[in-house]
């Protein structure tokens, strides 16, 4: 995927770019695999605001994910490449010889015409999915599940891509982007390749309309509130924090706390931490 750049005739396109979508070889989605898709601007279902900094952004509808791959044994062509506004991958339409249609994440490589399988007699070619068991050392992976049956929930943005290191008994070892080893079941699958439409960290959005687009609203200092409303808040004038560190909204560390529970059921999976 390129990055298109602008000639700066306004203040905002001097520093905008944009993705070139060279990938995208298919501008409208699928109707049978549309959801509605609805806006709650972060409120519950009282009303309340429970997650911050959302609201307004552009219509969208949910394009509705193969994650689980179940179709073993049956050959699927690739019809299209498409955006997908609801996450940073692309998305590619398949077909299976039965004629039923599904979405799947994309990975480079994966062209129209391509031909992708599930199941343990597939080829470890990008876009197929089987099991970590039936998947050689060394290989590139996303969409990786964490209970067999489950539908792939690690590794599934753009650009990622995690390696399986060893197979140990029930389990394997894989290096997730983060840099953590996990051990994950043997059984649970994966699909191989990496994650395409990489070039999408380096996108810069240029002015603060793109954001509002995306529906994400403005983030405002602690600072400048009240100290009803933030503990960095009150004072005359420029103050500092007022504590040892920078706090949250709820008088929590902002820096370098850990929120992970000590005694989580999944902590014995974990073989190595992230950094």
């Amino acid at each position: 995927m390129g990055i298109k750049h602008y000639r700066a005739y306004t203040p905002s396109t001097r520093n905008m770019t944009v993705s070139t979508f060279e990938e995208v070889t298919k501008k409208t989605p699928e109707k049978s695999l549309l959801a509605t898709k609805k806006k709650n601007a972060g409120r519950n279902s009282y009303g309340r605001i429970t997650v911050r900094h959302q609201g307004g952004g552009n219509r969208q509808k949910y394009r509705i994910i193969d994650f689980k791959r179940k179709k073993d044994d049956m050959t699927a062509t690739v019809i299209g490449i498409e955006y997908d506004p609801n996450r940073t991958a692309n998305i590619a339409l398949i077909q299976y010889e039965d004629g039923e249609k599904a979405y799947i994440l994309a990975p480079i490589g994966l062209k129209d015409g391509d031909k992708v399988m599930s199941g343990i007699n597939a080829d470890i070619k990008p876009g197929n999915c089987m099991p970590i068991e039936s998947i050689p050392v060394g290989t590139m992976i996303h969409n990786i599940e964490l209970n067999p049956g489950q539908g792939g929930k690690l590794v599934r943005a753009a650009g990622q891509e995690a390696q399986l290191m060893a197979k140990e008994g029930a389990y394997a070892h894989v290096r997730l982007p983060s840099g953590e080893m996990r051990l994950i079941l043997a059984r649970c699958r994966a699909t191989i390749g990496t994650i395409g439409n990489a070039d999408q960290e380096n996108i810069k959005l240029g002015k603060a309309g793109r954001k509002r687009h995306m529906g994400i609203r403005p983030t405002v200092r602690g600072s400048v509130m009240n100290p009803v409303d933030h503990p960095h808040g009150g004072g005359e004038g420029r103050a500092p924090v007022g504590h040892a560190g920078p706090m949250t909204p709820w008088g929590k560390p902002a820096l370098g706390y850990k929120t992970r529970k000590r005694n989580k059921q999944s902590n014995k999976f974990i073989v190595k931490r992230r950094k």
